[in-house]
């Protein structure tokens, strides 16, 4: 039986930046290959090049040298305008800040993505507001986000990453802002959609938050140092209170 083909492959992908005559590789060579349907924590110490390699899987950078196809597509050499086409359409993100426009309902954060991607205004809101419930804020869809808690806020976040349907969900510290009760709570919100079948990368400084994942690659000095399956899952069985 043939192995299926990876969702993710980056094949050498370095990036080097100039800094007045000093060149910083901030990635040297890194090749790595995500399936569909996994759920890996990216790991590694400030400096380590994680946050630059999560910017070229995110599409918001493009690499010095190397490979990337994402879902059958080359990005490695696109255009920004055509790298924001293949974000908008494949690639869901999570921030630790959540990025939400604080004049704007909870449903109109969510709609967001399907403006950029022309769906009519009744359709977008009624699959944002189909998604808002699936992350239990059926009842905050028309709440600013000043109106919300922090848990709520990262929540409006999740949603709006979900509602293209898109082939992976980057989340970069997630629980970064939370407190412990929320951040469980997040956590398991991010495992029902793993459990969904969506493809998770996960970055995070946290050895607790990165056990979640099934599997974990830790960078270091541009390189990938490790990368292993975790033989200790951490699940949260707690229900998600609304």
């Amino acid at each position: 039986m043939d192995k299926p083909k990876p969702l993710i492959s980056l094949k050498d992908i370095g990036k080097k930046y100039l800094i007045g005559t000093e060149v910083i590789h901030a990635l040297r060579s890194v090749t790595l290959d995500i399936y569909k349907g996994e759920f890996v924590a990216l790991m590694g110490p400030s400096g380590s090049g994680k946050s630059t390699l999560m910017n070229i899987l995110g599409c918001l950078d493009t690499p010095t040298k190397g490979q990337y196809i994402l879902n059958g597509i080359d990005v490695s050499r696109m255009s920004d305008n055509q790298l924001a086409e293949v974000r908008n359409k494949e690639i869901g993100f999570v921030f630790q800040t959540f990025n939400l426009l604080p004049r704007s309902t909870a449903l109109d954060n969510v709609a967001l993505p399907l403006v950029y991607a022309g769906v009519h205004k009744a359709d977008r809101e009624q699959r944002a507001k189909a998604v808002l419930e699936h992350v239990g804020l059926g009842d905050r869809i028309k709440h600013k986000p000043n109106e919300l808690s922090g848990g709520q806020r990262q929540r409006v976040a999740v949603a709006r990453a979900l509602i293209n349907n898109p082939s992976i969900i980057l989340a970069d510290e997630p629980t970064g802002n939370l407190d412990t009760k929320t951040s469980i709570e997040i956590m398991a919100l991010i495992e029902e959609i793993h459990r969904r079948g969506n493809t998770i990368v996960l970055v995070t400084h946290e050895e607790d938050i990165a056990m979640h994942a099934h599997r974990v690659i830790r960078v270091r000095d541009g390189e990938v140092e490790n990368d292993h399956a975790n033989e200790n899952i951490r699940s949260v069985s707690a229900v998600i209170e609304s």
